[in-house]
This record gives structure tokens, sequence and C-alpha cells, in this order.
């Protein structure tokens, strides 16, 4: 049975089913998990949640608790941190809560100081260890991007510098172990396109870096680039950017006006380089000279553009939007594979390597006709990437889920092909992989 309580009423032994309409207003990466320390309740109390719901058939109930271990009402928080529109309300947005002489921007939104990256120093994580951080950094960049937007539409100027330590989070978790944060931001809602869309690319362009093994100095301006590409998206009427049926001439023209609109409220702002500035203009400039808005072709474009250019079409492709259904990742590795003249082969042959043929989420068929969900990367090789086993299409049944690592001796297995999801209609397939 659900029931909703206040956040200060939880104890240890209770199973938290939902914190928030939004999964990435959560500071936690599970959705739903059973309390067994203080500490997240604490980490709940610290984040603003005024109330939970809670499962009583799974855990405790509030009524078997003694009273005289109850928590106190009056500790509770006053505001909440979200509304049902996806939108920071009062209590979340730092420029209402913090002046602003007192405490840096970037502080505010809960990042620390950008820390210089060693990169032949990396520090390698276990997955389940970095998904838990991962989501904590996907939480508190859709609340950056949120009071960054909110700051543009009041007619403040941005101070992309700001936006720094942002980067360095992500930064930082892609270089522990990418396939964290970058399996989890694929998961977005719809309602949180426009914010978490700006984050996934920034991820997918800091991995694109490294693998094209760029200097340090690069991958953050990189990261830069992805976080701020659409900015000029926030000019377009949302009825236009959430139409789910064709564009007229009309409105398609609006669309394509995005990346000179971001170019131009940058450039009334400070802290932003001369490379993310190109980006934002030239991300849907096309290596055959037919993108927009000025028919750039092949080296005309910069690299950095010609790698926002493949980071940008990714992830809207992987994407649930409010007009379509998000595609698997491999068949979006494999459509963008066969749009001959869209991309640079060269950058996009590198994040191909950068997220895998079968990138995280991917439903593959084993040569032992079994079903699986690519959990990681192999660290040798794109064809033996670590799968979540589930299903037999041999007795077409579901079967105890295994963790088989693909390049290990034992395995004695290997991929066939990639499956559709649609086919299957499994359900919570992206929970199997999420929840390790």
């Amino acid at each position: 049975m659900l029931k909703q309580i206040d956040t200060a009423e939880l104890q240890l032994g209770m199973y938290v089913a939902k914190i928030s309409e939004s999964w990435f207003e959560s500071p936690f990466w599970r959705s739903a998990f059973l309390l067994s320390n203080e500490q997240d309740i604490h980490t709940l109390l610290e984040h603003g949640f005024t109330s939970v719901w809670i499962d009583t058939s799974k855990g405790i109930d509030l009524e078997s608790i003694p009273a005289q271990f109850s928590t106190d009402s009056e500790a509770k928080p006053e505001n909440d941190v979200s509304n049902a529109d996806g939108v920071a309300n009062k209590a979340e947005s730092p420029l209402t809560t913090i002046p602003l002489e007192s405490k840096s921007r970037a502080e505010s939104y809960g990042f620390g100081d950008p820390r210089p990256v060693a990169p032949d120093e990396p520090r390698p994580a276990p997955l389940d260890t970095e998904r838990a951080r991962a989501a904590a950094i996907c939480g508190k960049a859709r609340r950056a991007m949120v009071a960054m937007f909110q700051e543009l539409r009041m007619g403040r100027a941005v101070d992309a510098q700001t936006m720094l330590p942002v980067v360095d989070e992500i930064s930082q978790s892609v270089l522990r172990n990418s396939d964290a944060l970058i399996g989890l931001v694929r998961l977005k809602t719809k309602n949180d396109y426009t914010y978490m869309h700006s984050v996934a690319v920034c991820a997918l362009m800091v991995a694109l870096a490294r693998q094209l093994g760029l200097a340090e100095s690069i991958v953050q301006e990189a990261g830069l680039a992805g976080l701020l590409h659409d900015i000029g998206k926030m000019v377009v009427p949302n009825d236009i950017l959430n139409k789910p049926g064709s564009l007229t001439d009309d409105e398609f023209r609006i669309i394509k006006s995005h990346p000179m609109s971001g170019h131009r409220i940058l450039m009334q702002g400070q802290g932003v380089s001369e490379g993310a500035l190109d980006v934002v203009l030239h991300h849907h400039e096309k290596w055959d000279g037919s993108g927009y808005p000025h028919g750039l072709a092949s080296e005309q474009i910069s690299r950095l553009a010609r790698m926002g250019a493949v980071c940008d079409v990714y992830d809207a492709l992987t994407s649930n939007r409010p007009y379509k259904e998000g595609w698997c990742p491999n068949k979006a590795i494999r459509q963008m594979a066969g749009w001959k003249g869209h991309f640079d082969p060269v950058i996009f042959q590198a994040f191909v390597k950068s997220v895998g043929i079968y990138p995280v989420g991917t439903l593959v068929r084993l040569e032992s006709g079994r079903l699986g969900v690519v959990m990681q990367q192999g660290r040798n090789s794109l064809l033996q990437p670590q799968v979540k086993i589930f299903f037999s299409t041999k007795s077409m049944t579901h079967i105890a889920p295994e963790v088989l690592d693909l390049a290990a001796s034992h395995a004695r297995d290997k991929i066939v092909d990639w499956e559709n999801p649609d086919k299957w209609k499994f359900k919570n397939l992206d929970q199997m992989w999420v929840h390790g």
C-alpha cells in the first residue's frame, strides 16, 4: 500500500517508493529503495523534499513506530524544490535564496570549484558506485540549467564561467566510468528534455574529446559547448518545439533560427570561448554542406562543431521527446552510420568507440539464444560488453537474471545481433540495467 508521509517522519526500515515526479530531481540513482541508513534520510531533508511516498507492503508503516521514536515534525523543510511543470520554483533557484555577492552561483548549485583533471591518472570506479554519484550529478546539473534559463528569461546576461563546475563534475564522472552517467542521462523524461538534453550532450562531448585524445583544456571546452549548444531554443515557442506532427515551412524556419539566437544570447554575456560559441552556431552544419545556418562543408566546420553535430543527433534520437519515443541506442548508431555526408566519418568512428557498438541499454541476442541488456562496455573489445541476461528465446520464458562479461574466458557466448525492444515489449527494460 502506498502512503504519502512527511520526510521528517521517515524511519529506518521504511520502503521509499517515490520521491518526486521527476527522477532527475532525486539525489538517489534508484527510484525506489529500502531505508537502511540514517544518511539517506538526511540527504532527503538536505535536498528539501517535504514528503515522499512509502510502500507499507515492502517496509514498516508509520503507525508501527512507537510514538517516542517518531521524528519531530518541526524539523521538516518549509519549501518544496520543484513543481509539476518541471521548472524550478523559489526554493530550488539559488538566485532567490542566496545573495550572489556572498556566494558564487556555482557553489549555490551544489558544485565545488573546478579541479584540474590528470588524463594519465584515470580513476576507474565500479559501475554501481559511479551510477549513484552520476545520478546526483544529473540532478544538480538539471537544477543549474533550470536556473540559467530563468536568468535568461529575466533578461540577465549569461556568465558561462559559472557553468564550468557543472562541466567539471560531469567530466570527472565520465573519467571514472563513462557508462554510468552517459547511460543514465538517456533516461530523461519528456518534461526534462529541454534541460537534460544539454547535460547529455555535455557528457557525450567529454567522452568523445577524450576518445580523440584531446588536451584536457579542450575536453573542458567541449563539455561547456555541449552544455550551451541549444541555448537558442529558449526563444522558440514551446508549441513549435513540442509539435507532434510535421512542421510547416514557417515553423521549420523558426526552428532553424535557434543556432543564431543562441550565439547572439551568449555574445551578450561573457565567459564563452570562441570554440564553444562556434559549436552553438554550427552544430547543425553537415559534412557535405547541406546543413544550416551557413551551409559549411568538411573542414570549414570546426572540429568542435563536427563533434557537437554527432553528439546532439545521437542524444536526440535516443531520448523520449514530447512528440516521439526514443530509439534503441544501437538503432541510432546504425541509422547515423547510414547517413552519408551527414557527419565527419573520422569523428563519427571515434564517437562509436566512445559509446560502443552496442551502447549501454541495448537489447542483444546471444549465440546461445538468450536475450540480455548491455550493462557496460568491455575493456578491450566493442563486441564484448557486460550483459545482463534475463530471457531465453528457446523456451520463450524469463530466466534468472545473470550478468555475463562476454570478454571473460568462461563466458563462451557472444552477441549475434541487437534486438528491437518494441518487438518483445518487455516491461521496464531500462530499469533492468539501471538497477544492476
